[in-house]
Order: structure tokens, then sequence, then C-alpha cells
């Protein structure tokens, strides 16, 4: 099964490239954009409906620039990234990043060569998972825990 985390980081780490950022925030800023796009799937598949959302994000059937999930995205990333970064004039090219991410995630799904590869259910499945340690949700908590955990 392709890993859709593994994905998330790789777009992530193309959009990015288009932003300069400082050396010293560089890894906390591609882990954060990372961790609040997963926390978003996470947090979405945990609620009503919210697998279906998710299912037609990824298979291209909805908009992701006006998805709650984008904008949930941009809330975890501004709350728990930018706030603590002080980044200042750079922090909304930053925020701006996520609408174009989301879309190129929005075709994880149609945009995979066919092999039988991506399972759209394994995927809803790992993102529903539990919250511990093991689930997606879990790993995106630690990531950024691991990101600030340090930092006042």
């Amino acid at each position: 099964m392709a890993n859709i985390n593994d994905y998330i980081q790789q777009i992530v780490g193309a959009a990015a490239g288009k932003v300069n950022i400082p050396s010293d925030v560089k890894d906390q800023v591609l882990g954060g954009l990372s961790s609040s796009i997963l926390g978003s799937l996470t947090q979405t598949a945990s609620k009503a409906g919210g697998l279906d959302e998710i299912k037609n994000l990824l298979t291209g059937k909805a908009d992701a620039a006006s998805s709650s999930i984008t904008a949930l995205a941009g809330n975890l990333f501004n709350t728990n990234v930018l706030s603590k970064l002080n980044l200042g004039s750079l922090a909304p090219a930053l925020s701006a990043l996520i609408p174009g991410i989301m879309s190129k995630l929005s075709g994880f799904i149609k945009d995979q060569d066919g092999d039988g590869d991506v399972d759209i259910n394994d995927i809803l499945l790992s993102l529903k998972g539990n919250s511990g340690a093991g689930s997606l949700l879990g790993a995106a908590t630690s990531i950024l825990g691991g990101l600030f955990g340090g930092k006042k």
C-alpha cells in the first residue's frame, strides 16, 4: 500500500522549496506542515461523515481549496507551528502553501499508476485508527511535540 504520510512529506518538501525558510527553523516548518495536514485528516476521520469527506478529497471529487480539511490544516499549522516560531512576514507565505499542498494531495488516489498499490479503504482505516502512539494521529501528535517540546 502506498503510504499517505510519505506522500504528504514529499508534497510538503516540494512546496516549501519555493519559500526561503531560515535554516534554523526549516525542519520545524516542514515537520509542522506535514503534521498539520496529517492531523487535519485524522481529526476529520474521527468525526461523523469524516471518512466520506476524506475519500472525496483523496479521489479528487472535492475541491481541496474549499475543503474543511484544508481549513483545519491551516488552523493547526497557524496555532501549533507559526505562532511558536515568530517568523513575521514569512508566516503568511507559509500558510499560503497549505491549499496548494492539499490540492496535490487531492490527487493521491486518482494519480496513482493503477497497479493496485493504493487501497482507499486501507488509507481510511489507517487515518481512523485509534489515537494511540501507533496511529497516524499519534504519530502527528508525537512529531509536533518533538518539534516544540524544548521551546517556550
